[in-house]
């Protein structure tokens, strides 16, 4: 049988080697996260360099106009805005709902012109927006084809999901308002209301919920009907 002594001293010893030991296993976990956090903020920093990069209204146009990757891309003043689509997949059927009573009170003649789904449009030079529908009459439709033409819609129509940022939606509005659009709708799915925004600064507020009258006049009164229509599925 093995048997062992040790003195208080060796005891100490040991204690004092573990300690040390372990301090030092803390001092290089510590090293190990501060370089870690420091790799993440230069990542960071080389993400938004790259985002905030100018591009040409050329380059943004035969590389980003023609994407179809779930996201909306936009051009302000040379920097590109990457958003993800406005409606998703399971949505569509208020764009079919839009559209269709669209062209029904065209045939009855209540409507002229055209509603657009995400049309490239400019709101002032350098300022490309899509939104998801924008009512254009048939003279403004035909100049659209012309190289850097602004033609503003009276009526914009946008789908907000849970994909929109607050912030980034109170841009737009900002700039639907300083554009001179006329009456914006917000549509939200999910309460299935629809927000009608008129006046002359898009101050007055509407919120439409099942068989309340949406309607978009001034800027295309004819076009008006129950909030339900539009969240039929």
């Amino acid at each position: 049988m093995w048997v062992f002594f040790v003195t208080s001293h060796s005891l100490g010893a040991h204690i004092h080697s573990a300690i040390a030991f372990n301090t030092e296993i803390m001092n290089t976990a510590a090293s190990i996260e501060k370089a870690s956090i420091a790799a993440s903020a230069v990542s960071a920093g080389s993400d938004t360099a790259k985002s905030s990069r100018r591009v040409s209204w050329e380059t943004f146009r035969k590389k980003y106009l023609t994407r179809e990757d779930g996201y909306t891309y936009e051009w302000t003043n040379g920097i590109i805005e990457k958003t993800r689509n406005s409606m998703e997949p399971n949505q569509l059927y208020i764009q079919f709902n839009l559209q269709e009573l669209f062209m029904l009170l065209k045939a009855a003649k209540k409507v002229t012109g055209q509603l657009l789904a995400e049309t490239d449009l400019f709101f002032f030079p350098g300022v490309h927006k899509r939104p998801d529908f924008a009512w254009l009459t048939q003279e403004q439709t035909a100049r659209l084809s012309e190289k850097g033409v602004i033609e503003i819609p009276a009526f914009v129509i946008e789908v907000v999901s849970g994909n929109d940022l607050a912030q980034k939606l109170a841009e737009k509005m900002k700039i639907y308002r300083k554009a001179g659009v006329q009456v914006v709708w917000l549509i939200y799915p999910d309460q299935q209301e629809v927000h009608v925004y008129a006046g002359t600064e898009l101050e007055n507020m509407t919120v439409c919920t099942g068989e309340k009258i949406c309607t978009a006049a001034p800027a295309l009164p004819g076009f008006a009907f129950a909030a339900s229509d539009v969240f039929k599925v």
